[in-house]
């Protein structure tokens, strides 16, 4: 009896070490410091995987990114008490990010902004895009870049390669047009952004990135409070519609000037204003000083409640800011937070709104043999 016993013990051992084994090699769940599981991501989309790639720098900084879209899906940076702070807008899974209409942290193309009733003119011959927002073709159409997927590939921990072939026709656009987007996160915590594109027949071409930004980390705040500095003495004017008029008009003397940093809420409902009534606030495209000059800083953004700072640099002649005006609580994201309206400011960098159809703007035409190329940096800091 003692030997059967001594048996069934050995046995009962035996068992609990073998799940004890199986529960140490298990996989271990994958997390970002923001708190996004990779799994929540890794799905298949038109016949390509989907993942989630983590980007770190020296400094404890992570940005998390998605090939689908060409993503920022989090950005986690320290305050000015040292604390880690997600600063952008986005869900914490895959499903959310295709069902929902949005674009958050998205790369935005063929073309980001608006072209006048979707009609392009190339080597003679009018193409007809699709019109999805007052009549005009907005951020490449509905099936714009921002509902692709990338190709991927992570060369090191801190950055990632994106590549994307818009075939010929795609979105009415003419030309197959070979897409390369590179995001590094680097050790001074920029995040830089960097753009080519090649095609087999003259098109147009305006890449940029649709991140939402709201430095307090919390997006349930406004960032009404923050305050905006814009490097432009001048800007391009929208019509009811959102279109530019053609015109570019000065700063000076208008709620348009953030020459000096002015908080984003001191006159944005100044409705008296034709632009900010037509923009439903700041809503418009700034006209750099900069001159395509990398080292100068185009916009930055400051929230008084983290100390964090937003520096904007871009080889690009124009910088669309969009203060959050259509966001309307209808959608909730990473945290629970509740997607309201100006809980964020955009910052894209970019050719100026509708410029296929102004010959005397920069041109965002690219033809056979040449390469497109554009770069955007974001570089966090903080002020005590």
């Amino acid at each position: 009896m003692r030997k059967i016993n001594r048996l069934i013990l050995l046995l009962a051992i035996i068992a609990v070490a073998g799940c004890t084994n199986k529960q140490k090699n298990a996989p271990v769940e994958e997390t970002t410091l923001s708190g996004l599981k990779k799994s929540d991501f890794q799905t298949e989309l038109n016949g390509k995987p989907v993942d989630l790639y983590l980007l770190k720098n020296v400094n404890g900084v992570e940005v998390a990114v998605t090939n689908y879209g060409g993503r920022i899906v989090s950005v986690m940076v320290p305050d000015r008490e040292g604390k880690l702070q997600d600063v952008v807008l986005g869900f914490d899974n895959i499903d959310d990010y295709v069902n929902v209409d949005n674009n958050f942290g998205a790369t935005i193309g063929r073309y980001g902004n608006r072209i006048a009733q979707g009609k392009i003119t190339v080597e003679g011959v009018e193409y007809q895009l699709p019109q999805n927002n007052f009549g005009h073709c907005l951020h490449g159409g509905p099936e714009g870049f921002d509902t692709k997927v990338f190709d991927a590939q992570q060369p090191n921990e801190q950055s990632v390669v994106f590549t994307y072939l818009s075939v010929d026709g795609e979105a009415g656009f003419p030309g197959n047009l070979n897409v390369k987007v590179t995001m590094t996160l680097t050790d001074e915590n920029a995040i830089d952004l960097q753009y080519e594109a090649e095609t087999d027949r003259e098109t147009v071409v305006n890449l940029t990135n649709h991140s939402y930004f709201n430095l307090s980390g919390d997006a349930n705040n406004t960032i009404l409070n923050d305050l905006l500095m814009i490097n432009a003495e001048e800007y391009t004017p929208v019509d009811d519609t959102f279109m530019t008029t053609g015109k570019i008009e000065k700063v000076e003397g208008t709620p348009m000037d953030f020459r000096t940093p002015t908080a984003v809420g001191e006159r944005i409902d100044q409705y008296d204003f034709d632009q900010l009534k037509n923009g439903n606030g700041y809503d418009h495209n700034w006209v750099l000083n900069t001159n395509g000059d990398i080292s100068q800083v185009a916009a930055t953004v400051y929230s008084p409640a983290t100390g964090i700072q937003l520096e904007v640099y871009t080889i690009e002649p124009g910088i669309q800011v969009y203060a959050g005006n259509f966001l309307d609580g209808g959608v909730t994201g990473k945290y629970g937070a509740v997607y309201a309206q100006r809980n964020a400011i955009c910052l894209e960098t970019q050719k100026y709104p509708d410029s296929p159809n102004k010959s005397d703007w920069p041109s965002p035409y690219l033809k056979p043999g040449e390469k497109y190329t554009s770069r955007c940096i974001y570089k966090f800091g903080v002020q005590q």
